[in-house]
């Protein structure tokens, strides 16, 4: 039995103490869901990696741009969080406005995600454009018109999770996730290979273990929430034909800039990977150990700023101006200061975390070796700007504040992230590290911003709905 968390408002948790027990009890299973949404992620690459480097090259390349259209419409439709959170905050029994807003965060996924599909489907033409190699940009081009009807379960299994966790049903996503993987492992393994009698279709098999994999979440989110003794009672599928058009703009209005602060972010590693392209091949080897370590920690500070939109927007909901203080004053120091622990674990033994990618002992890997230590060492120090802005980001969405956020994002991401990378990158002796350097400032300035927008929430007139 997985326990709820409690979503009557009720009264606020008499200290932080009871914030930090409520808001762990939220966190824990998203941080787990993400982790394993990593693995998710890098199964289909795992695999085709045994069939050639053109397979390889493909199935990253179309990995890569499948990730970047589900995710960015997961983040257009996450803003239902912030919705269902605050009208939970403000009394306990909202189940008809948790079902609009969970209904048009569905028809906004299904509107948002035809397009993109259609996009998905002209993947050849795309990586013709971007300049790749024409064989592998065919095989790709095969590969995501496949993968591409992944994208719509992906997209409804997306809103599907924000609404479980948002009803204190957190547990689910990690469940369900791991779910997900076991099918993706088995459908790759039956349908790359063939075996058990399958057919070997190889690239096209992996894309369609994808569709399985995806497939199998949206339908046991849907089994979830229409079983599940608390989250039944919100009826989230009743009468999914009606139009709330003012909910629907609303989360538009506050999704958009949601996305964009997530296309922004994930293009400015991209761009930091195709800068260290312009360095040399070792340096995108070890750019690649690197950014994947880094990854991994970051997913804890992404799970709590998951949570931490929800506990701020019951807060929020509730109009309790101590409440919110208290939920993201929290929420920040989980964030940071495991970010702080993860930074020292990565000081204290950077050469036992490259060994889990290469043999640091092999004399054919000392380059990419020495080059990995020393972007660990930036890596390091920019753990915590990482969890701070992450963290930051979701305490500001559980007031409803995202537009700025994303002006925010975009300026420091790009003018001075992106601009001091090639700057110290390729006008200076750093290099690769002068990259890493430029990721860090880009990161340090939106931390910086964020937290002072916090800071100044009362002034700035964020933390007011209605009456408060």
């Amino acid at each position: 039995m997985i326990e709820p968390v409690p979503i009557a408002t009720g009264p606020a948790p008499v200290d932080a103490r009871a914030e930090f027990r409520a808001l762990l009890r939220l966190a824990t299973p998203l941080v787990g869901a993400n982790l394993i949404q990593m693995a998710v992620s890098a199964v289909d690459v795992i695999f085709v990696a045994r069939l050639g480097t053109v397979d390889l090259a493909a199935a990253t390349l179309g990995v890569f741009v499948f990730n970047l259209l589900m995710f960015a419409l997961i983040g257009l439709t996450s803003a239902a969080a912030p919705l269902i959170a605050a009208e939970l905050g403000r009394r306990a029994h909202a189940v008809r406005e948790v079902r609009r807003s969970v209904r048009m965060a569905l028809w906004l996924g299904i509107l948002g995600s035809l397009p993109v599909i259609l996009i998905l489907t002209q993947g050849e033409t795309l990586m013709r454009l971007a300049g790749q190699d024409p064989e592998v940009a065919r095989r790709a081009g095969r590969f995501m018109t496949i993968i591409a009807f992944a994208l719509l379960p992906g997209v409804l299994a997306g809103v599907m999770r924000t609404a479980a966790a948002a009803l204190g049903r957190p547990g689910w996503a990690f469940l369900v996730t791991g779910l997900s993987l076991l099918v993706g492992i088995a459908g790759n393994w039956l349908l790359v290979f063939g075996n058990l009698g399958f057919p070997a279709l190889g690239l096209e098999g992996s894309a369609l273990a994808s569709v399985a994999s995806l497939g199998v979440m949206m339908i046991a989110y849907g089994v979830i929430l229409t079983t599940d003794r608390r989250l039944r009672r919100f009826h989230l599928f009743g009468r999914w034909w009606r139009t709330e058009w003012s909910r629907f703009h609303e989360i538009v209005r506050l999704g958009t800039p949601i996305m964009l602060t997530w296309i922004f972010e994930g293009a400015l590693f991209g761009g930091a990977a195709l800068l260290m392209g312009l360095i040399g091949v070792a340096e995108v080897a070890a750019h690649a150990i690197a950014l994947n370590i880094a990854a991994v920690a970051f997913q804890v500070p992404f799970g709590v700023a998951q949570a931490a939109t929800i506990r701020v927007g019951m807060a929020y909901g509730a109009q309790d101006r101590v409440w919110i203080t208290r939920a993201g004053n929290v929420a920040l120091v989980v964030g940071i200061g495991f970010m702080a622990a993860s930074a020292l674990l990565i000081w204290a033994v950077p050469r036992l975390m490259i060994g889990v990618y290469v043999d640091p002992d092999l004399p054919q890997n000392a380059v990419v070796v020495a080059l990995a230590l020393r972007f660990l060492g930036v890596a390091a120090v920019f753990q915590l700007v990482d969890g701070a802005q992450a963290v930051a980001a979701g305490v500001l969405r559980g007031l409803q504040d995202t537009r700025t956020p994303m002006l925010i994002a975009l300026f420091g991401y790009w003018v001075i992230g992106f601009g001091t990378a090639i700057l110290l990158g390729f006008r200076t002796s750093l290099a690769g590290e002068g990259v890493w350097w430029g990721l860090f400032a880009g990161l340090a300035v939106v931390s910086v911003l964020l937290l002072w927008r916090w800071s100044r929430r009362d002034r700035l007139g964020l933390v007011l709905t209605r009456g408060m």
